[in-house]
This record gives C-alpha cells, structure tokens and sequence, in this order.
C-alpha cells in the first residue's frame, strides 16, 4: 500500500499536467459551443453583427472575421431580406396571391447567354396580379441557376414596360397584415432579381409607373425608348414605394433626386433620366429601327458590348461589383479574393494565357 502511494506521488507532475490539458481542452470546448451557438443566435434575429467595439464608428462586421459560421451568415444575406424571424410567412401570402389570376411572367433564354424577362398583362398596362408577383419569384429562382447565363432584358409585352400592382388584387389585400406581407414577398423577389449573377438592364418602353418604376431600379441598368416615361406615383395612391424602390434609388440618384421623384411624383422622359443618372442611354423608335421589335434588337446589342465573353467571367464581374455595391469594405476584399480564386487558372484564363490575348 506504502509502495502504491509512493508510486501515485511520484506521478503527481505528470498527473497535473494530464489534467490541465483536459480542463483546456474542456474550456476550448465550451468556448467552441458558446461561439457557435453566438452565431446562430445573429443569424436567426438578424441583428447588427459587430465585434471589438460597441462604438459605432469602430464596429467591425463579424464577417470579417475568420470562420465558416460567417460565410453562412453572408450566403444568407445574400439571398434573402425577410424571413420567418421577421414575422414574413411566403408559404402563407403566396397563397393568398395566387387567388388573384391574370397575366403572366414570361422567361426566353437564349443561346447567346442573355435572357428577355416579360412583364405579359397588357390588358392592365401589365400590372401584377397576384398570380404575376409569383411567377416573377419563380422566374428569378430559375435565373438564380442559370450557369450559362450572362445578361438579361426586363421588358413589357405590347409596348409599354409596368403599371405597377392590379389594383383588384390590392383592395383585396388591403388590411395591414397582408400589405405588409405582400411588401416583403416583391422586396425579396426584387433584391434576389438585383443580385443575380447576371448584368440586368430594364427596357422601358411606353410607362414604368409606381411598382413598374421600382421594378426598373432592381436592373442594373435602364434603357428607355423614345416618349417612355418613369414615374413613382405613389403619393398619388397616399403611400410610398414598398418594393424596395426608394432605397434603390437614393443609390442609383442619390437622396435629393430621389426626393424630388418621390416627393413631387416627377414624370422622367429619357432625357430627364439621362441628366439625372436614371437612365443609362436612349434607344431609337421602332420605326426609325430596322424590324417590328428593332427596340429589342437594341436593348440585345447594347448589353452585348458587357455580356462578351465566359458565363463564368461575366458572373464574376457582376459578383464583384454587387459585393462592392453592397458589403462593407473588408468582406467586399474578402468576397473579390474568393471569387478571383475561382476564375484564377480558369478555362477562360488558361485560353486568354494562351492566346496572349491581355492588350487585344
């Protein structure tokens, strides 16, 4: 027994160490699960991610910091504004929008890898019905896999672009609850439209009015046709963009334009839009074009110009602008790294290699 005891003492450094190593092991542990669980806590309440400082001006995203739990906050970011946290219920208001039929959503993908998204109701001045504002969603999840995609037109059937919501459908859905679902479906459908891989342009012709002309600002840009117009006439109807239009467009005009739009309800012909930066340039009429749809034809040959090229290339040129559009600085360099990553010894980098093609 003496011996076993002297035997055990003898060990006791040993032992000591044995055991520190386990509590830290042990602490590394809950510390792990504590993190985790953190993390988890951000991404189901969407709430600020900040680290190192509770100063505003020092808040740092915590997707700047390593770790794969923070690439699935991005990735989540990405995709969708409102969920399930935010009291938004698709399964619930995709029911109810369905009840409202009329027109179609219309998606014609070409060969040369740009597509001609149809806003198709030109019995309403293609307002959505509620039917529409459901097939528009489905159309960007199809544009959302498209791996061969590189462009695409958003346009109105017979000659004018979008009159914005069916007005039959919006009475019906008028009490709060449901306005305010309604607004987070289209605010989703419409930021997942803006973020696709793909460089997006809106082909105004005839009127883009309150909806319509929210619509216009989730393209990346917009082309009008002789006499188009685009309006937010939503005071006129005692609201205000609910799209996500009015946030879009301080960006794209900056917040005085956006007021005088908004607050004055301003009718934008394409030389107004030109001089304020809504509108990316004008197209020629069909009859000064050659062919029935030559303003189409335009609106093709315009994007061409960015659209030449891999599908991979162009998906990552539109990835890189976004992140640096829509991320703060150190994880728009984060996502600019990755992404040069993957077309990095690329096939389209080997065969540019290749063919010394860097000054042509």
């Amino acid at each position: 027994m003496f011996l076993v005891f002297l035997g055990l003492t003898s060990q006791r450094p040993r032992i000591c160490v044995i055991c520190n190593l386990a509590v830290k092991r042990w602490i590394e542990m809950i510390c792990n699960f504590l993190w985790q669980w953190f993390i988890q806590f951000i991404i189901v309440r969407d709430l600020p991610l900040c680290a190192l400082s509770f100063e505003p001006q020092y808040c740092v995203p915590l997707s700047c910091v390593n770790g794969d739990p923070l690439r699935l906050l991005q990735r989540r970011s990405s995709s969708w504004v409102y969920s399930n946290t935010h009291g938004f219920n698709e399964e619930e208001i995709r029911e109810k929008l369905q009840a409202f039929p009329g027109g179609s959503i219309e998606l014609q993908k070409q060969d040369s890898g740009i597509a001609t998204l149809t806003i198709n109701n030109p019995a309403r001045m293609n307002a959505f019905s509620g039917s529409m504002m459901v097939s528009l969603e489905e159309r960007v999840t199809q544009l959302e896999s498209w791996t061969e995609g590189k462009g695409l037109i958003v346009r109105g059937a017979a000659g004018t672009f979008c009159s914005g919501s069916d007005l039959n459908a919006v009475r019906a859905i008028s009490n709060p609850q449901d306005g305010m679902q309604m607004c987070m479906f289209m605010q989703n459908t419409l930021t997942r439209l803006l973020r696709l891989p793909l460089i997006s342009v809106a082909l105004v012709e005839g009127s883009a009015l309150g909806g319509g002309a929210e619509l216009t600002t989730a393209c990346d840009f917009r082309l009008m046709a002789p006499g188009s117009r685009i309006q937010f006439v939503h005071k006129y109807m005692g609201l205000v963009p609910g799209w996500g239009g009015a946030a879009r467009l301080v960006s794209i005009v900056g917040s005085s334009e956006a007021l005088k739009l908004l607050g004055g309800a301003v009718n934008v012909d394409p030389d107004h839009g030109l001089h304020i930066g809504l509108t990316d340039t004008v197209l020629k009429g069909n009859e000064e074009s050659e062919g029935a749809d030559g303003v189409l034809q335009q609106a093709e040959e315009w994007l061409s110009r960015y659209t030449k090229g891999a599908a991979a290339v162009i998906q990552a040129v539109k990835r890189v602008v976004l992140s640096g559009r829509e991320l703060q600085l150190c994880e728009a360099l984060r996502t600019e790294k990755e992404v040069f990553g993957r077309v990095w010894g690329a096939p389209a980098n080997l065969q540019a290699l290749a063919n010394k093609s860097k000054h042509k």
